[in-house]
């Protein structure tokens, strides 16, 4: 891995070869990364795979017209090319009134030490008895007749940012992941399960043995699974899949879409949006967060923020430009790869629970459904019609009575916050992160 220094050094010699050739502003970003994974099938290793890559993107303006190129070549030869390209380029890109780099004044001074980094790389042959434990727990469980197999990931980048606005900084974080897939049953009868988690620090990942025992147990606990005739209900989302409604929220509250005026929270800011008393959080400033950050990628500081603020959406997710087209302030929120220009993006985004627990949430329900998976991506963040394939278990005088497959479970997302009650069980293990939540008056249609 690439040492900060040398990295911001090789964006500085970029930065000055792109003024050299005639640019009037300029930012370049370098990513350095490697991963490693390995996958284990029916008790034998059926994958290791290693990928390193350095790559390195050059933004460059000259006058309300900008450019992007992107290379892996580093030598000093090619780092000329490249910024000879990219101001030809930006001399007859069509004008956005909206680029430009961050005043000298709003970039980020002082750089916090979020712990995103693992400074232990694992060795192949430990991410192979990790995918090991997992399957082999997995296999164990009574029922369970065949494997889709574990795996066990490893990943560390660094992240290289400078500007000629002054911005120089970088920052390394890493990933370590592991998962099991499992079926139970036999024939036309069989069914299907997982389990997955990630964390920055290898110590803070679930023991295998846990990650392959619950793969197994869930896919034994859905076998005789049925349908049930369309009607509508109240719906519980378990958490690991209650944060996609999260990623439906930031999609549609991205300042981006915000600007096109292509969401359907579009004239929804400072209203509210769900119960009194919901809050939902943006931290890229969590320590060892999966998806934390010291700045954004347009060097602007980040900071923990409210989207949703007893109910209320405070906010939208901007970076400069989106916030230049608004009239508002940047939200620090801007990602970007080495080929494209920024765009707003979350980080650790979370739902903070509630009171009650997901068998109190259930309780209430004399006739509902559970679901502990969803299909597909029938989400219209235009119109907010939601519609997914779904499996779990059929909730009946308020207990869970039969599983159920084959499902598909529609409304509306302003319907569906507006009625959403989380429980007290969120636990932060994606990125995007809810607790179980209760959803009132969905459609179920089955049969």
């Amino acid at each position: 891995m690439t040492e900060s220094p040398a990295s911001l050094d090789i964006l500085a010699r970029l930065l000055e070869l792109a003024k050299r050739n005639g640019a009037e502003a300029a930012d370049a970003v370098m990513i350095d990364s490697a991963h490693l994974s390995v996958a284990q099938r029916l008790g034998r290793p059926e994958k290791i795979e290693r990928a390193e890559s350095r790559d390195v993107g050059l933004r460059v303006l000259i006058g309300r017209r900008q450019a992007i190129v992107s290379t892996t070549d580093l030598k000093p030869d090619a780092l000329g090319e490249t910024a000879e390209r990219a101001v030809a380029m930006a001399k007859v890109a069509p004008e956005d009134p909206w680029c430009g780099l961050a005043d000298a004044g709003d970039i980020a001074r002082t750089i916090p030490d979020l712990d995103i980094c693992d400074p232990s790389e694992p060795a192949a042959e430990a991410l192979v008895e990790r995918a090991r434990a997992a399957e082999d727990a997995a296999r164990a469980v009574s029922g369970v007749t065949n494997s889709e197999g574990a795996e066990a990931g490893w990943g560390r980048s660094r992240i290289a940012l400078a500007a000629s606005n002054g911005f120089a900084q970088s920052y390394a974080m890493s990933s370590h992941s592991i998962s099991a897939s499992v079926l139970a049953g036999e024939g036309t009868a069989m069914e299907r399960d997982w389990d997955y988690a990630s964390a920055v620090f290898a110590a803070d990942l679930p023991a295998p043995e846990e990650i392959g025992r619950t793969a197994g147990e869930r896919a034994v606990r859905r076998l005789g699974a049925r349908k049930v005739k369309t009607r509508q209900v109240p719906v519980v989302l378990e958490w690991r899949v209650a944060g996609g409604l999260l990623r439906s929220l930031t999609g549609a509250i991205n300042g981006a879409a915000i600007a096109r005026g292509t969401s359907f929270l579009k004239d929804s800011l400072g209203k509210p949006l769900f119960a009194p008393g919901i809050r939902i959080v943006d931290d890229p400033l969590r320590r060892r967060g999966l998806r934390s950050k010291p700045f954004d990628a347009e060097g602007l500081p980040t900071r923990t923020r409210a989207l949703i603020d007893d109910g209320r959406l405070t906010t939208w997710l901007l970076d400069l430009g989106a916030a230049r087209k608004l009239g508002l302030d940047s939200t620090g929120s801007a990602a970007r790869s080495v080929s494209g220009p920024p765009q707003p993006s979350p980080t650790n985004v979370y739902l903070e629970p509630g009171s009650e627990s997901p068998e109190t949430l259930i309780a209430g329900i004399a006739s509902g459904f559970f679901i502990t998976e969803m299909i597909g991506m029938g989400v219209n963040l235009v119109t907010g019609d939601y519609s997914r394939g779904a499996t779990g278990f059929w909730i009946e005088k308020g207990e869970i009575a039969y599983p159920v497959s084959e499902m598909t479970v529609a409304g509306n997302l302003r319907d569906m916050f507006r009625t959403l009650t989380p429980a007290d069980d969120l636990r932060f293990r994606y990125g995007t992160d809810a607790p179980t939540v209760r959803i009132d008056g969905m459609t179920v249609a089955g049969l």
